[in-house]
């Protein structure tokens, strides 16, 4: 299954009796509890493979609307942290909470997707065949299988979200074209587009801008301002004038756990940050 499908996917997949399983319907069927105001909460967690340790006891949390950045050298663990929060990987010990009551250590990735976190990858997973419409069409959140979802009338009300989501994502004038035509930039935007079609109250971001000529990168910069607030964004980025555009708070990884945390003057300012990873 490609990318694409795992989070467009995910209310197929996640069953009637998923659902009314004593575990999984207990934590998803309540929604999400965020009363404390932290969205995303990763406590102790490790990880090895080989012998290697790509995490090693990773503490963080994340506010509900929070725009996150996280940086460090190849080899931090940024990438292994957004595969244990997705599912793709089991961590060897701690813990990770979406909201008070969600144990994202006991679902899959489809159903981490259907309980609200959407994952971008650093190379867009789009429907290069489908047209940008019907590749947000197919994204959508709905009742609908996805087999289906292309063959059955769009309500009034599913075509103004596509319609405004072709707005938030600049793409209003290529709703028509086939997806495999868009500029890369074009196509890191739609993905992020399908990924909102499913209401993720999380995003996980990799890479977003690599690739991207200087006005798709301001322009990604000026959408991820606009989510904010309304969905708690993780950024993995090593772009550097990207990150001081967007950046509120940073976290810095090194070997797997955190080194430095705060605004991204504290950590630009910070000797182990300088002497590990910005090497000036």
């Amino acid at each position: 299954m490609s990318e694409a499908l795992i989070n467009a996917s995910a209310a197929e997949t996640f069953t009637e009796g998923d659902r009314a399983d004593a575990d999984f319907g207990h934590v998803l069927g309540q929604g999400l509890d965020a009363s404390h105001g932290v969205v995303l909460y990763v406590e102790g967690v490790s990880v090895s493979f080989d012998g290697f340790r790509a995490l090693n006891d990773l503490s963080l949390s994340i506010d509900m609307g929070e725009l996150r950045c996280v940086i460090g050298p190849n080899g931090a663990g940024k990438t292994t942290m957004m595969d244990v929060i997705t599912g793709r990987t089991r961590p060897d010990a701690g813990r990770v909470f979406f909201g008070q009551t969600i144990d994202l250590t006991r679902l899959n990735e489809s159903q981490i997707a259907q309980a609200g976190i959407g994952r971008k990858f650093q190379k867009p997973t789009i429907f290069e065949q489908l047209s940008v419409f019907e590749n947000l069409e197919l994204a959508m959140k709905a009742d609908k299988v996805v087999r289906n979802t292309l063959f059955s009338r769009l309500s009034s009300e599913q075509g103004d979200r596509i319609a405004a989501m072709l707005e938030q994502i600049r793409l209003v004038t290529d709703a028509g074209r086939l997806a495999g035509e868009l500029s890369h930039g074009q196509k890191q935007w739609l993905e992020i587009g399908m990924l909102l079609m499913q209401e993720p109250r999380l995003l996980l971001l990799d890479e977003p801008v690599a690739g991207m000529s200087d006005e798709e990168t301001e322009r990604t910069a000026e959408l991820f301002l606009s989510l904010a607030g309304r969905h708690s964004l993780v950024v993995v980025e090593h772009d550097m004038a990207f990150i001081g555009t967007i950046a509120r708070k940073v976290t810095v990884l090194h070997e797997g756990s955190v080194l430095a945390e705060g605004s991204l003057a504290e950590v630009q300012n910070d000797q182990r940050v300088i002497e590990v990873y910005l090497g000036r």
